[in-house]
């Protein structure tokens, strides 16, 4: 299947598949433990990946911070909710009791060529992010989804459609169990790509049948989290145009194997 155009630059740039580090390789061997760190996203840049997967919060003081879960307790040295927290208080705490929670303004400074998917986690963070993209001018470089419909639906409000947007799970049902590829656009015209997993259950969600209906209509096809070799190859068969994956060693042999990688001149090894 040929990947569609979608109108947005961020997803309409030339390279066969779209490789995302989720949190900026998670769960590579040298840097498990800091995800969502500065040195897990410079991890991955030194890869060669040039799309990075995170998620935001708010500070109480109204900092937009990346990280994934909504208390600093899993993942630091400290405990608490981030969105009780001011800055200043989350800044002590460290990720594998080595890296700071880094600021989603720290991250496109960091990384002034990458390419942002971000997870609205938080209502709190609708805004901020809204604000943020505006005030930096990044809207070619971030494509932002939810699992909350009202978040998205929010967001898409603020940002008057010059960001691209993950389809909602509802959004995503459609195309899923309506035939009619031009009937689910018309039911949700507002997605760029539809971001699913495999499997849901014993249903599977990423069909080659979904696959085509969305490319029908102008939409991209990202699953996530994929982090074995045979799991991969089986969905670049089947047509998707993105993989979301904690392992992005893995990810990326798999890439360069089938000659799929975005950038071949870069270093492979």
């Amino acid at each position: 299947m040929d990947t569609p155009r979608t109108g947005f630059a961020y997803l309409d740039d030339p390279g066969p598949v779209l490789a995302f580090a989720h949190r900026g390789g998670a769960y590579h061997p040298e840097i498990e433990g800091l995800e969502n760190t500065l040195a897990a996203f410079r991890h991955a840049v030194d890869l060669g990946y040039d799309y990075l997967e995170t998620d935001v919060h708010v500070t109480r003081d109204g900092v937009l911070l990346a990280f994934h879960d909504t208390v600093l307790d899993r993942v630091t040295d400290h405990r608490g909710e981030i969105a009780a927290l001011t800055h200043a208080e989350v800044r002590r705490a460290l990720v594998g009791g080595r890296e700071s929670v880094p600021t989603l303004a720290d991250l496109v400074d960091a990384f002034p060529e990458a390419r942002f998917n971000i997870d609205l986690k938080s209502d709190g963070a609708v805004s901020a992010l809204a604000e943020l993209i505006a005030e930096r001018e990044l809207w070619d470089r971030v494509l932002v989804g939810s699992f909350s419909p009202r978040r998205t639906r929010r967001f898409r409000a603020l940002t008057g459609g010059r960001v691209p947007t993950a389809a909602t799970p509802a959004e995503i049902a459609l195309f899923r169990f309506v035939p009619s590829a031009r009937l689910a656009a018309l039911l949700s015209p507002a997605s760029a790509a539809l971001q699913v997993p495999h499997r849901r259950g014993r249903i599977t969600i990423a069909t080659t049948g979904l696959i085509r209906r969305a490319h029908a209509v102008g939409r991209h096809v990202h699953v996530w989290t994929i982090d074995e070799a045979e799991e991969m190859h089986e969905l670049l068969e089947r047509g998707v145009d993105g993989l979301f994956t904690d392992r992005t060693d893995i990810l990326k042999s798999v890439l360069v194997e089938r000659d799929q990688w975005r950038d071949q001149g870069r270093e492979t090894t």
